[in-house]
This record gives C-alpha cells, sequence and structure tokens, in this order.
C-alpha cells in the first residue's frame, strides 16, 4: 500500500497571545485602565469638561471621544453604570503618575524625636531642650518628651507632671498635644505633633 506523503509546506503561526482577558480585566497590567473598545458595559456615566455629563450608551460614548480624537477611559467600573471620561489616554496616566508619586512625596514617614528630663531639671537644661524641641515640631517631628525616674526619684512623679505640663504650655505655639502625662515603668511620657502651618 503507497503511502501518501506528508505534507511539509510552512505551517501557518500559532497565536501566542496569552488568555484573553475577561470583560473589564487588566490586560497583565499593561493598561492601568480599560479603554475604548475594551469597555464591556452597554451604558456608561460620561463625566468631564469636555462633555455634557449624562448617561450614554456605549456607542454614543465612543461616538463622542473619535469625534474629539480622544480615548474613552473607564475610570471607575464598579459604579453602576460605569462612570468614563473622554482624554487622551498617554496624558491620563502621565497625569495618575504625577499625582502617584506627590502622593508618595507627602506620605513620608514620620519622625518622632524624644526629649528627656530628669525630674529635677533646671532651667538652662530646661530652656535647651525646649529650643531644640520648637526646632523639631517647625521641621515637622513629632517629639515624645519624658521624665526619666532614676531609682527614688519616683516619689518625684507629681513633680515630673507639672514639668511636662510646663513644657506643653511653652510648646503651644508649635504643637498639640497627642498624649497627656502618662506614667509608663520609671518614664512619664507625654506626645506632640506638629501643628499644620496656615497658608
Amino acid at each position: 500500500m503507497e503511502k501518501k506523503p506528508m505534507f511539509t509546506g510552512p505551517r501557518p503561526p500559532m497565536r501566542n497571545n496569552g488568555p484573553r482577558p475577561r470583560p473589564g480585566q487588566k490586560d497583565n497590567g499593561k493598561d492601568a485602565y480599560t479603554i475604548n473598545e475594551r469597555i464591556r458595559a452597554r451604558e456608561v456615566r460620561l463625566v468631564g469638561d469636555n462633555v455634557e455629563p449624562g448617561i450614554y450608551t456605549i456607542q454614543e460614548a465612543r461616538r463622542i471621544a473619535e469625534e474629539q480624537e480622544l480615548d474613552l477611559i473607564e475610570i471607575s467600573p464598579t459604579a453602576n453604570p460605569p462612570v468614563c471620561k473622554i482624554l487622551d489616554y498617554q496624558k491620563f496616566l502621565y497625569q495618575q503618575k504625577k499625582r502617584q508619586k506627590e502622593q508618595k512625596a507627602k506620605a513620608t514617614k514620620v519622625v518622632v524625636k524624644e526629649i528627656r528630663f530628669g525630674p529635677q531639671t533646671d532651667d538652662h537644661d530646661y530652656n535647651f531642650k525646649l529650643k531644640h524641641a520648637i526646632g523639631f515640631l517647625q521641621e515637622g517631628s513629632k517629639v515624645k518628651a519624658y521624665v526619666f525616674f532614676k531609682g527614688r526619684s519616683i516619689l518625684f512623679k507629681e513633680q515630673g507632671e507639672v514639668l511636662l505640663l510646663r513644657f506643653a504650655n511653652d510648646l503651644e505655639e508649635y504643637g498639640r498635644v497627642e498624649q497627656m502625662p502618662q506614667l509608663e515603668g520609671k518614664r512619664m511620657i507625654m506626645m506632640f505633633s506638629p501643628k499644620k502651618k496656615q497658608s
């Protein structure tokens, strides 16, 4: 029996695009938002300065975007109907990234500076430490002031509390009290946070 010759010609190229994203799913992190034809909702709510805000069919919304030579961007997919804006997608992503950087810069780690007193701190030492505390608060740091009671000096805890309350009074212009004097072991602690600058 004669064997048929095997087909050795070029095979059609296989598509290796991976699994197709489900409706509304981001495309492997490549696109941060669903845009244009990828939006699956039948109706969307358009917002923004360049459109008449309201609910539109997806076909109407795409047509408006095409007329303005811009993109239809789904900014709130969980809303009912989803909320969209008509913008230049690349510019929109740039603005989002810029805003995230600004927010990250603002959310800097809070620094806590410690000021230590003895229960019988003299005026010279007190004023020196007060000056430091004012500087810390002005630079945006929190201040943890505490009186350390060594040995039998715990008997002077009322004196330590008076000292911290005086400290709070002298810092009133620069910081606000977060925690009133509180005895924790051998330390009486009081917390201050910087006052927000008035613009």
